[in-house]
């Protein structure tokens, strides 16, 4: 498993071995002891799993406050998807930078999503389906978005605005200046 370190402190795309012979292909997808060694937190308690039928489908930018914060183990396992984090964590000196990186079934690569980073993706693929683990339980009184399309983020995202298909939710969310996000810790 190779673990790729990227701008922003703590998100991490992983890269599992892949052994292929005639049968096909086998790899290992995670290891608590290789996350524990990476510094990464590997206490999951929650596995979510998502269809979308459609390209330009959007979810996200999700993330829910403390004490119910939750980091991301995130797997694309059919179809392909542009995975984005965003971190919304208040003072922090990258705050409100972002890490987009494609990830599909094809290819195997994932994306550890910390604490204090909004997470989101969108389908390249029609129905792509995505799994991710996470170190919290769901709590929707401490759920929290930002707006995917927000100017000030400068995503690229892989759909313009009116094209993608959107939750309700997704499409009210607030603008990074308007919503409420984490305090960095000192």
């Amino acid at each position: 498993m190779k673990f790729i370190r990227h701008d922003l402190d703590g998100v991490v795309e992983i890269r599992p071995t892949r052994i292929e012979d005639s049968r096909g292909a086998f790899c290992e997808t995670f290891r608590s002891d290789l996350f524990e060694a990476e510094g990464l937190a590997a206490g999951f308690v929650q596995i979510n799993r998502s269809l979308s039928r459609a390209v330009g489908t959007v979810r996200g930018l999700h993330f829910q406050l403390p004490p119910f914060a939750q980091a991301k183990f995130v797997s694309v396992t059919r179809g392909a998807a542009l995975d984005v984090a965003v971190d919304v964590r208040r003072g922090s000196p990258t705050f409100g930078r972002h890490v987009a990186v494609s990830l599909s079934a094809a290819e195997g690569a994932q994306l550890y999503v910390p604490e204090g980073f909004a997470h989101g993706f969108c389908t390249l693929e029609p129905d792509t389906e995505i799994t991710y683990a996470l170190t919290g339980l769901y709590a929707p009184a401490h759920e929290r978005s930002v707006f995917w399309a927000d100017p000030a983020l400068a995503i690229p995202w892989p759909v313009e605005p009116g094209a993608a298909t959107l939750s309700e939710k997704d499409a009210r969310a607030p603008l990074l200046a308007a919503a409420e996000l984490f305090q960095a810790r000192p």
